[in-house]
């Protein structure tokens, strides 16, 4: 029991944290990018960084292997110069948990820089602060809950992150199943103890994510 229970739970918890570092640190920089800057296309560029949020998990699935595939250019490239595939490996449980988490992780952040008080930004530019000065000494600790509460909410989000990496990623035990995907595989065999076990620790991360957010909001 315990050989099953905890390489999904740790794997997860693996995949979920490299996901929401990748989600954060393109979040950030895209948030900043585009949370005052206005240009044409800018709507559909948002709307395309949005989607997956509301795209059903097979498509993304679906997406995901036809991007990433052997048969894909990324896909045979990778096959080729380092003879091994992206598809059924824990790379690939990375990627869908990162494409589905990021949306979360970029619409806080950016939230969070436009409610920055530009007028503090401003005195700052006329003190002399660069740019890169006034965002890392300004606009980064003024944003500090938000990106905290979007750091967060895309781990959580990867962490649970179910139909896009059972497609893209697989089922394989000990590589690339996750804690969602031996939920569901012990539910399928009849494996109820080892599914409550992991439903409850599932829970209680989620829980505690949520909760840790809380925290963090109701700080001044």
């Amino acid at each position: 029991m315990v050989n099953d229970f905890w390489p999904p739970i740790i794997l997860s918890l693996k995949v979920a944290s490299i996901s929401s570092g990748i989600s954060l640190l393109f979040g950030v920089i895209l948030g900043r990018i585009l949370a005052d800057k206005n240009f044409k296309g800018k709507m559909i560029l948002e709307t395309f960084l949005l989607m997956p949020i509301v795209l059903p998990p097979t498509v993304i699935g679906f997406l995901l292997i036809f991007f990433f595939g052997r048969n894909s250019p990324i896909g045979s490239f990778v096959e080729n110069f380092f003879e091994t595939t992206i598809i059924f490996t824990p790379l690939a449980a990375v990627i869908a948990s990162t494409v589905v988490a990021f949306p979360l992780m970029y619409q806080t952040v950016k939230t969070g820089f436009q409610s920055v008080n530009k007028d503090i930004e401003e005195a700052a530019r006329v003190d002399g602060a660069t740019e890169l000065n006034v965002f890392l000494h300004v606009t980064l600790p003024l944003s500090f809950k938000s990106i905290i509460t979007g750091l967060i909410l895309s781990f959580a989000r990867a962490l649970g992150e179910f139909g896009a990496t059972l497609m893209f990623a697989g089922n394989i035990p000990g590589k690339t199943q996750t804690a969602p995907t031996a939920i569901y595989i012990a539910m399928e065999t009849g494996n109820l103890k080892l599914a409550w076990l992991l439903v409850g620790a599932m829970v209680f991360i989620s829980f505690l994510m949520l909760f840790t957010t809380t925290i963090a909001q109701s700080k001044p």
